[in-house]
């Protein structure tokens, strides 16, 4: 385990219960103590290249501040290790492809930490959507907004986005883009986006829209899948799908039949995810958010960001 701050901690934790964590890597001491008083009896390093040496470690799991990702991730797969990164992959898509095109050729696996792909309801819903449940499909709603916590060396969709984006690719079965549009504003810092929409076009014409923003006064997490014969809407922070069996019909009169709650979601869905790179590293089975699945969120991320960048530069009156 690289990195044992916050959510690395939380990653080392569900490591140690699973039985798989032989060495924590941290430059800060105290991180490093905090986490042996949890897991007694592993290898504490300061330095990544100590467990890059040990040939028992068959594989890292990376939780490191994003501008260190792609050295360390580098440098792990060119040791012949297997690499799971906590997303986003890299700061930029170059960085990310070249990653992508090292695993392939060094045969070893990369795993980028998209949590909600590991959230059960998120993966019934892909299921549902395939079987045509709410019949051809329509529109994706998402949202994912709250009060803070605002960065500074990133903007509300880089933070926030990247979850939406890669479940956007587990729905929609990784289907072409067509078109990208994206606004935001910078309020509290110059240069930054606190509060984003993001609009997509994919190919059939399915639209996504996405609000991200740090300037809520709620804590608002789900999306609404809208189809021709009803609507699914998933509450992130209540975990429950609901099928709404509701729409228009051709003569334009509203029809509702009623909706009900169909699915749960699972309350440690990190355990999930961390089985699942387990898993995939005994059987040597491609990863549900593998390499391509992150770089792809990147690629993403920057068209939307490029946007953001000239639309700055036109409101800037100087």
């Amino acid at each position: 385990m690289i990195g044992t701050g916050g959510w690395g901690r939380n990653l080392a934790r569900n490591l140690q219960q699973l039985g798989a964590l032989r060495a924590i890597v941290d430059p800060c001491r105290e991180h490093r103590d905090a986490m042996l008083a949890e897991a007694p009896g592993v290898a504490a390093h300061a330095e990544y290249q100590a467990a890059l040496d040990d040939p028992a470690i068959d594989a890292v799991v990376i939780a490191t501040p994003v501008a260190t990702h792609y050295a360390i991730a580098y440098d792990a797969l060119a040791a012949d290790k297997d690499v799971f990164v906590e997303k986003p992959l890299t700061l930029q898509a170059d960085a990310a492809w070249e990653l992508v095109a090292l695993a392939e050729a060094r045969q070893r696996l990369l795993m980028v930490g998209h949590l909600l792909l590991f959230q059960p309801a998120i993966v019934w819903l892909r299921d549902a959507l395939a079987a045509g449940q709410i019949g051809e499909l329509h529109s994706i709603h998402q949202r994912r907004r709250g009060l803070g916590r605002v960065r500074d060396h990133e903007n509300v969709l880089w933070c926030l986005g990247s979850h939406d984006i890669a479940v956007q690719r587990l729905l929609l079965g990784e289907r072409s883009i067509e078109r990208l549009t994206a606004h935001g504003q910078c309020l509290l810092q110059p240069a930054i986006e606190d509060d984003v929409h993001l609009h997509i076009t994919y190919a059939g014409g399915v639209q996504t829209h996405l609000h991200c923003s740090w300037l809520w006064p709620n804590r608002d997490r789900g999306l609404m899948i809208v189809g021709s014969d009803g609507m699914l809407e998933y509450d992130e922070i209540e975990q429950v799908v609901t099928l709404h069996r509701k729409g228009v019909d051709g003569d334009l009169n509203p029809s509702d039949r009623g909706s009900e709650v169909i699915q749960r979601g699972h309350d440690q869905p990190l355990r999930l995810e961390m089985e699942h790179f387990l898993a995939c590293v005994e059987r040597r089975e491609t990863c549900r958010s593998d390499g391509r699945c992150g770089a792809a969120v990147i690629d993403v991320l920057m068209q939307a960001g490029q946007q953001l960048q000239q639309l700055r530069r036109n409101d800037d009156p100087t």
